[in-house]
């Protein structure tokens, strides 16, 4: 009870009273149960307290308690009538499910905030105020613009008037009005339409902000880049008091007089500085006051300069403080461009280690291969670093420089849902999030190399528009038409050859499609990042014939269809693919595959024309999550190469291979089907996968028994039980484990430990109830700073 009190931030007097009745009567209770036969002439008087202190419960339990359930009971009743009007409004718009009354959308986490309180103080004003208004907040790249609205959003005054009509969302650079406008349907709850065009979206948006008006909204957009005027007016409409507050490194001054932010001041600057370098309690060096604040006023008063190089230099010995005191005063840290800003930053590169034979510093700049304000998975950063740094294929190297680069404040690490043990290596929940200034950085550094000497070619498409050395495959005119007709010979070097290990192109939803003829001959890594809804992948990439992992990942609302996928059925080398929100084509073309994961996928025609087992002999990690069509697990995916098979989140899968193909999976060490919600029952067979190290079936609701031999598996060390609800005995055959000469953890909630409760003789067997973990700050147009679930 006082668990959900808190939740439902009731008030605590009504519990804590009934707290302190339970608490009175179960220490008299105690004290009475240690009476000794030499107190016999004390019992009446004791009888008569418990007497007293049992019909006091009873009262209060009958008259107060019964009270308080009665006007519980009408205020849902009142809350339920206001959902159910909602409901009923918008039978006609939208098909919504439910107006989101619950909070900010879209905001993460309370941010750390210091020096901003006149800023603060004065946007506050404007939005507390009536009426329909655009405010902009403004200054220089790292100046705490997104951190100052985030801490808008969580202010009590502001939501005591917007409630749960508090929207945030990322604009960036390259906006794109109809997936905000989905983005802001789906935050209410709503079904996601499609639009015809941008017309459309700003009619069926103008509707939904009617429809929930009838109480104050404030829309924040963020990020908001140079010549989107236009973007934010198709955001205005007249309304009671709705308010608009945009973040922007200009100053819009078409919408008013904006809000400056100025640089940290130098007592705020230095807190601030106290906070990222942990000097507070620190068993490490600690430097001298003068050292620190002459570091700090080298930072001028950019909270983004104060995180990164407070960060980098956290723990650190009086050489690293003292080298960077010199470059601050020799340098300037912020002059009066972003620019210097940018060039100033690389000095947080240079105190980056040498891991696994490779310089962090490539790794940091492998990020800058991702788009603007997206989380990157930590599992292709593993695929991308496993090929080009050989590192360890589970990802632990690749994890471990990842915490790393957290650490010296360069990234920021977000898991979205963590349930079970780090020693799992399962990273799939995994994200980095990072700040556009620094994404700027390792874009910055990775070009610093002339064109065709460059290790990463990063190239960005929008449209129509192309970069200067762009070759087109098709020239248009007269002129085209007659060079088509040369031999390909002599138009060879107009093709530009590309010596980089990693290309990385963008597309946007405008993009026509029409490729470069370019020779990524010596590429290994390949990602390609796109917003349509059909994508053709380029000719070139037959020819790449060093390519070793693919990585496609579609930022786009909808689900992507890829063509021209059988191009990649000549690359020999190609060992690893991930493949995000899009529909699967065939695999019958994939030969020397090793690892596949699809993320968020349609898998209808992935598996149906071919066996897997014919055409993927050396894979060696299957992953699927979030796939919602796959319903059942064809017979072929049981590969004997086969070490891991990750099924997750998918709710509609209901049956797995049969128990003859199963038995194929004898050198499958992982078996991972977790939050499966209608998988039934698992093969018998499971009892003869004897390399099986690890077992996951948590929150498979629908399981209501474990495999009869399951204690067969003799190298099992650890089975996920969390969740399984359905799941209300085990079979005898779990005796088998007293034979273990490992300890065997299982993970589970208090309903499955207590089934365990009646094999007490296993004596290696270690049960754990760990609490979930689960953070939202991965949602869409989400660009968390600071924030690190663990």
């Amino acid at each position: 009870m006082k668990h959900y009190n808190q939740q439902l931030d009731r008030p605590i007097e009504e519990i804590e009273r009934l707290e302190r009745e339970i608490q009175a009567g179960e220490e008299l209770a105690r004290k009475c149960s240690k009476l000794g036969m030499w107190k016999i002439f004390s019992f009446p008087y004791y009888q008569g307290k418990l007497k007293s202190k049992d019909e006091r419960l009873k009262r209060h339990l009958s008259v107060n308690v019964q009270a308080q359930n009665a006007r519980n009971l009408m205020e849902v009743m009142v809350n339920v009538g206001k959902i159910l009007e909602i409901l009923n409004s918008n039978v006609n718009f939208g098909q919504c499910n439910g107006y989101q009354i619950r909070g900010i959308s879209g905001a993460p986490v309370e941010p750390q905030c210091m020096g901003m309180d006149e800023p603060l103080n004065k946007l506050k004003g404007e939005l507390l105020k009536d009426g329909v208004s655009v405010n902009v907040l403004t200054g220089l790249a790292g100046s705490g613009k997104s951190t100052l609205a985030k801490k808008l959003c969580w202010d009590p005054q502001i939501k005591g008037k917007f409630g749960g009509n508090i929207f945030f969302v990322t604009v960036s650079k390259t906006p794109n009005l109809k997936t905000i406008v989905q983005t802001l349907f789906e935050y209410c709850g709503c079904r996601v339409p499609e639009f015809q065009n941008d017309e459309d979206a700003t009619n069926q948006l103008g509707m939904l902000l009617g429809h929930i008006g009838k109480n104050p909204i404030l829309l924040v957009l963020d990020d908001v880049w140079p010549k989107s005027e236009a973007l934010i007016e198709k955001f205005k409409f007249q309304m009671l008091d709705y308010k608009i507050l945009v973040t922007s490194r200009v100053a819009f001054r078409r919408f008013g007089t904006p809000c400056q932010l100025e640089p940290v001041g130098h007592d705020n600057a230095v807190s601030l500085f106290h906070h990222f370098a942990q000097l507070k309690g620190s068993s490490s060096y600690i430097p001298h006051n003068k050292l620190v604040h002459e570091i700090v006023k080298g930072c001028k008063g950019s909270p983004l300069a104060l995180e990164v190089i407070g960060g980098s230099l956290c723990k650190q010995p009086f050489e690293v403080w003292q080298n960077m005191k010199e470059r601050l005063q020799s340098q300037s840290i912020l002059d009066s461009s972003d620019t210097d800003l940018l060039y100033q930053l690389q000095q947080s590169l240079d105190i980056l280690e040498d891991r696994f034979c490779i310089n962090e510093k490539e790794c940091f700049m492998d990020l800058g291969l991702f788009p603007e304000d997206q989380r990157i998975p930590v599992s292709a950063l593993i695929d991308m670093w496993a090929e080009l740094y050989n590192l360890d294929e589970d990802g632990m190297n690749a994890m471990t420089i990842v915490l790393d680069l957290t650490t010296k404040n360069l990234i920021n690490l977000i898991v979205t849902r963590k349930v079970g043990k780090d020693a799992d290596m399962y990273y799939n929940n995994h994200f980095v999030i990072l700040h556009d200034l620094l994404r700027e950085l390792a874009i910055h550094q990775s070009n610093q190399e002339q064109f065709e000497d460059r290790k990463r070619l990063i190239v960005d498409l929008n449209g129509d528009n192309r970069p200067a050395w762009w070759v087109g495959q098709n020239q248009p005119g007269i002129f085209g038409r007659m060079l088509s007709y040369l031999p390909r010979t002599l138009t060879q070097q107009k093709q530009p050859t590309v010596a980089a290990r990693v290309l990385s192109i963008s597309t946007d939803e405008n993009f026509t499609s029409e490729w470069c003829d370019m020779q990524p001959d010596v590429a290994e890594v390949l990602v390609l990042n796109l917003s349509s809804s059909q994508y053709i992948l380029p000719e070139f990439t037959q020819r790449m014939s060093k390519l070793k992992a693919l990585i496609l990942t579609n930022y786009g609302f909808h689900r992507s269809e890829i063509k021209k996928f059988e191009l990649l059925a000549a690359l020999s080398n190609l060992k690893r693919i991930r493949l995000e929100k899009v529909s699967v084509p065939s695999l019958c073309i994939l030969k020397n595959l090793r690892k596949l994961s699809l993320h968020m996928c349609n898998t209808s025609q992935a598996f149906e024309t071919c066996s897997i087992q014919n055409i993927m002999p050396n894979l060696v990690e299957l992953s699927i999550d979030y796939c919602n069509d796959l319903v059942k697990l064809p017979n072929g995916i049981c590969i004997t190469s086969l070490k891991k098979l990750s099924i997750t989140n998918c709710h509609k899968l209901y049956a797995l291979p049969e128990t003859q193909e199963f038995a194929k999976l004898k050198n499958l060490e992982v078996l991972r089907l977790s939050s499966c919600s209608d998988l039934q029952e698992m093969p018998e067979y499971v009892g003869g996968l004897h390399s099986l190290r690890c077992l996951d079936i948590s929150d498979c609701i629908s399981l209501d028994k474990l495999p009869k031999d399951i204690g067969e598996l003799h190298n099992l060390e650890k089975l996920y039980l969390k969740g399984c609800s359905g799941l209300n005995e085990l079979p005898y055959s779990v005796m088998n484990f007293k034979n273990l000469k490992h300890e065997l953890y299982v993970i589970c909630d208090e309903e499955r430990a207590s089934l365990w409760e009646h094999f007490p003789t296993i004596p290696n067997l270690k049960i754990e109830m760990p609490k979930v973990d689960i953070s939202l700050s991965w949602l869409h147009g989400v660009r968390s700073r600071s924030y690190t679930l663990k």
